[in-house]
């Protein structure tokens, strides 16, 4: 009886292992494609349409391929890094009037659900945080390609910037409430790029082959 015992403890433990190994396989980390990733925006004023991006972000993301519903991200942007290629304008963003970067250094949005519309397409419910104030958003994304160790994702939405907080206006050069968001990320993944990092390193250390 205890042999039995034994040996069902022993089936036990190896499907448990079984399952822990299976989960940990649906689920893995990605990270941005520097080169290839790009956070941009429109914002409209009665003078110009200001077409601008971000130049730092960074996040955590997981993904399941075969079931993208169980993926998940956290993406976390420096408000400071905000470029519109006009210094004076950008140094004014920067400032209380705008995102107020000295007292909320950071903009995260953080997904609570991802729902698969089509092949092609998802939609990412989260909650988007500008200068402290928390709304929660759906965001489109298109699914350009998802392979085994990348994938391309982009989309394009719109955020009514009051609402977060960012309500300066202007007499002279009125800007609309709506702001157009738009992003397109490259994502890679993190074992696989670390392990092509350690594999360059090797090649380029002296009296390493290049075969």
């Amino acid at each position: 009886m205890h042999r039995r015992f034994g040996v069902r403890m022993l089936f036990l433990a190896g499907l448990l292992a079984m399952a822990a190994a299976t989960a940990q396989a649906e689920r893995r980390p990605f990270v941005f494609d520097r080169s290839h990733s790009q956070i941009n925006f429109v914002a409209d004023a009665l003078l110009i349409s200001a077409h601008g991006y971000f130049e730092r972000f960074d996040g955590e993301i997981q993904i399941d391929r075969e079931n993208l519903e169980n993926s998940s991200i956290r993406l976390v942007i420096e408000a400071a890094s905000i470029n519109t290629r006009n210094e004076r304008r950008d140094n004014h963003l920067r400032s209380a009037d705008f995102f107020d970067a000295a007292n909320h250094p950071q903009i995260t949005f953080t997904s609570t659900a991802i729902r698969r519309v089509d092949e092609k397409n998802v939609v990412i419910t989260g909650e988007l945080t500008i200068r402290g104030n928390t709304r929660t958003i759906e965001v489109p994304a298109q699914i350009v390609f998802l392979r085994d160790t990348s994938g391309r994702f982009r989309g394009q939405f719109q955020l009514n910037r009051k609402e977060f907080g960012v309500s300066y206006n202007s007499a002279m050069n009125p800007i609309e409430d709506m702001v157009t968001v738009q992003f397109d990320f490259h994502l890679v993944d993190q074992q696989a790029m670390e392990q092509r990092r350690q594999q360059q390193q090797r090649q380029q250390q002296p009296g390493s082959s290049s075969r």
